[in-house]
């Protein structure tokens, strides 16, 4: 067996030792990650298939259980770093999903093929998108986002929930055909089905919670160890992560054609982000959110900045081309870049 190299001054049991914690934090991580995907898939799958057995409209599934559910792991994790009291990474994860939503999973999908735009996301779920950003705003430039902030956010997720199933009986019916082809027909399920999606349902969900607990242990020690501020952790790698739901389903809608589906996904997922996810972890902590200045000065108005550049692009001929994909996807990395920088400048 090769022997290390012999290093004075060096403390091979110190540096074994460290070597293993930061093995195991990373372990903590990337099993985390795993981990709520797996759980967000499973939590989808069971409840797209319970919904369809008592008869709700295929359309309705995939604007509420389909959209909510890739969701569902920022969601987890921003209420788990909520009791654990590490409010960088609960914000940082929904701002950060939001700007990975658009300028990423938007940008790689038109990159793959261009998507089509519906006339209500003009019409109806962009400007609220933007209006509920330039709400989260306001109420953060105190510093901190309250629990009656935070009940205020919550309550406008359950309002636009039923609002989307009302208007979803007067859809065309070439749009409730696409989301029927994809969720499936509404049909009676046999007992032991049903049985088999809820436990799907909460296999998916305890996988969630197990997944989103070691995701935030992880991200939290190695930013610890590491010297990386956790809002930047939040804003990249948890947001990333948490976001990968959402990608794979833009992405395969939009290889398999069915490009509406591939932007509503993303538009809805943020205003779910913004309204369910900060909303809820706003009030299950006790102080409600702390907001970073740097969030304020930086990260939201970036995220403001790739809401309000939806509409144009959107309603330039109802589709996001090839190019303004290329466009969305370069902001992303000269955001992310910009972090990377931030970071190492403030480490030295």
């Amino acid at each position: 067996m090769r022997r290390l190299p012999y290093v004075a001054g060096l403390d091979y049991g110190s540096f074994i030792l460290q070597l293993w914690r930061l093995s195991m934090e990373t372990f903590f991580l990337v099993v985390g990650l795993v981990l709520l995907v797996a759980g967000a898939e499973l939590l989808v799958r069971g409840a797209s298939r319970l919904a369809a057995a008592f008869g709700i409209p295929p359309l309705v599934i995939g604007l509420t259980v389909v959209a909510f559910g890739t969701s569902a792991p920022e969601l987890a994790v921003s209420l788990a770093s909520s009791f654990a009291n590490q409010p960088d990474i609960a914000v940082g994860n929904v701002i950060g999903s939001n700007i990975f939503n658009i300028l990423a999973i938007l940008g790689l999908s038109a990159l793959i093929t261009p998507l089509a735009v519906q006339q209500q996301l003009i019409r109806l779920d962009v400007p609220l998108m933007i209006g509920i950003s330039v709400v989260t705003y306001l109420m953060a430039l105190n510093g901190r986002i309250g629990r009656i902030e935070g009940l205020l956010l919550a309550a406008g997720i359950i309002a636009y929930t039923f609002f989307l199933i009302r208007k979803s009986r007067r859809e065309s019916q070439s749009i409730v055909d696409e989301y029927a082809m994809e969720y499936g027909k509404g049909t009676p399920a046999r007992l032991a089905s049903l049985l088999g999606n809820v436990a799907l349902v909460g296999v998916g969900l305890g996988l969630l919670v197990l997944g989103s607990d070691w995701l935030v242990k992880g991200a939290v020690d190695i930013a610890t160890r590491l010297g990386v501020d956790e809002l930047v952790i939040g804003l990249t790698i948890v947001a990333a992560g948490t976001s990968l739901p959402e990608l794979a389903t833009s992405v395969v809608a939009g290889l398999r054609g069915e490009r509406d589906i591939a932007v509503g996904n993303v538009i809805g997922s943020n205003l779910f982000n913004l309204m369910s996810v900060l909303g809820f972890a706003a009030v299950v902590s006790p102080k409600g959110l702390s907001v970073a200045t740097t969030s304020l000065r930086v990260d939201l108005p970036v995220m403001l900045v790739a809401s309000v550049a939806c509409l144009p692009i959107f309603m330039r001929g109802h589709r996001i081309s090839r190019m303004e994909g290329l466009l969305f996807f370069a902001g992303y990395v000269g955001y992310t870049s910009y972090l990377v920088w931030s970071a190492s400048m403030a480490a030295q």
